[in-house]
């Protein structure tokens, strides 16, 4: 390993183990599945928790607190059994550009899946098990069978897919959230298809910044493309384990202002 990469792993080795911590939990939206320790409640509250991780951290946790209050902090319960009555606080719902119209079609979507399979992790892996490189396909098809049904237009947005070049941040971030399991503790590892290797580290403009500044990327941008080359760059550190260094590019952006 030339002199560069050995420089490079020290450096992200030892921000990770600063920022891969119980204490970071509480802070960012992750604290939201932690408040529960069933399967079905984790990826449910976990989903909501990325697809509304943008904007003020403060916020974005307040929001998913709100949502999972009106689930009766019972999300798998709720989605299996409420009736349109215990609907109605959704329609006031709002967080940036996700609303009300939004929200209720991703409570149609999860009640229709969960009547069908027992975990979140079929509807990117349907299959027994997903031997991909990476987890482009899962992606892909998990953004297709979201929206197989009739569906509102507008909450095409807040699913992202790599066919529209979409780094996809939050959907691999919630796949880091469910995949990877160390002894840190606060990656979840209930999902057993996909391997950490296979997973992609999640990219948006704060940390393609850093990554460019460390020559992991070539330009400054955040698409599906650079996603997979700052992915491919982070497998010569760690091949069976490339997105553990989100949390070092994120702490280095966020935390550091690198």
């Amino acid at each position: 390993m030339e002199h560069r990469i050995i420089d490079l792993k020290r450096l992200l080795d030892e921000k990770v183990a600063l920022y891969n911590q119980p204490g970071f939990i509480d802070k960012d939206p992750i604290v939201i599945p932690h408040s529960f320790s069933r399967l079905q409640d984790i990826e449910i509250s976990g989903l909501f928790a990325a697809v509304l991780a943008w904007g003020n951290r403060t916020t974005i946790i307040n929001n998913c607190r709100k949502l999972m209050g009106w689930m009766d902090n019972a999300p798998h319960d709720f989605i299996l059994n409420h009736k349109d009555i215990d609907l109605k606080p959704f329609v006031h719902f709002t967080h940036r550009t996700f609303n009300a119209t939004d929200l209720l079609y991703f409570i149609e979507f999860l009640t229709r899946h969960y009547q069908q399979y027992p975990s979140l992790e079929d509807a990117f892996v349907p299959g027994t098990a997903y031997t991909e490189d990476t987890v482009e396909q899962a992606i892909i098809h998990f953004h297709d069978y979201f929206f197989a049904e009739e569906h509102p237009q507008r909450t095409q947005k807040h699913i992202a897919t790599p066919q529209r070049k979409s780094a996809c941040k939050r959907i691999n971030m919630y796949l880091r959230w469910m995949v990877r399991k160390d002894n840190a503790g606060v990656d979840f590892g209930l999902w057993k298809k996909i391997h950490p290797r296979q997973l992609v580290c999640p990219l948006d403009v704060h940390v393609a910044r850093v990554a460019h500044r460390l020559g992991l990327l070539d330009q400054n941008k955040a698409n599906w493309q650079s996603a997979l080359h700052l992915t491919y760059q982070l497998r010569l550190l760690n091949r069976e384990d490339p997105a553990i260094y989100d949390y070092a590019l994120f702490g280095l952006g966020m935390a550091e202002r690198f």
